[in-house]
């Protein structure tokens, strides 16, 4: 009997220290491409582009994929449907400035829902970009509960980064080859 105490105890002592946690997540990685921002942006503005780097187009080969909307930029559609580690979803491009900034709208479905926001800001420096990946999202009570042992920078953070390097060598290939 003391042991099914001490386990509810447990449990409603993580229920309620998971309940305490921010209401809200945000994922950041920032590279530096040797590129200036039109050798970045285009590889950003235009889904079609984005198999070239991203870091979750290849966990799926039989993955379905469809565009709507405009070509590229501003209200662009990608919508995805995959298996359970590629999961469906769908992007939007909500803001598009050129060379500096585009804001996307991104909705998964499957496994979890969840509605976040990406942004992706170019900064030139000299002859190169920096650019920052910010993803931010609610929150949800299970988020939160599994935030407590594996945290949205962890689990989000090592593609983002895998995607900044693919991204770095895709546009600098570009550049090199006068394709930027």
């Amino acid at each position: 009997m003391t042991a099914i105490v001490v386990i509810v105890v447990a449990v409603l002592a993580l229920v309620l220290f998971a309940a305490t946690r921010p209401d809200s997540y945000r994922v950041v990685r920032t590279a530096t491409v040797q590129t200036p921002p039109s050798g970045v942006f285009g590889l950003l503005n235009d889904f079609h582009r984005w198999d070239t780097w991203s870091p979750w187009e290849h966990l799926d080969p039989s993955m379905k994929r469809s565009h709507s909307g405009a070509a590229q930029g501003l209200g662009a559609v990608y919508a995805w449907d995959g298996n359970k580690k590629a999961g469906m979803g769908r992007m939007e491009i909500t803001g598009s400035e050129p060379h500096s900034r585009i804001t996307i709208k991104l909705d998964f479905l499957k496994p979890f829902e969840s509605h976040n926001t990406t942004v992706f800001a170019l900064a030139a420096e000299g002859n190169a970009t920096r650019v920052t990946w910010t993803m931010e999202g609610p929150s949800s009570f299970m988020t939160k509960l599994m935030g407590i042992f594996v945290s949205m920078d962890k689990m989000i953070g090592k593609d983002f980064e895998a995607g900044l390097a693919n991204l770095k060598r895709v546009a600098e290939q570009s550049a090199g080859e006068g394709r930027a």
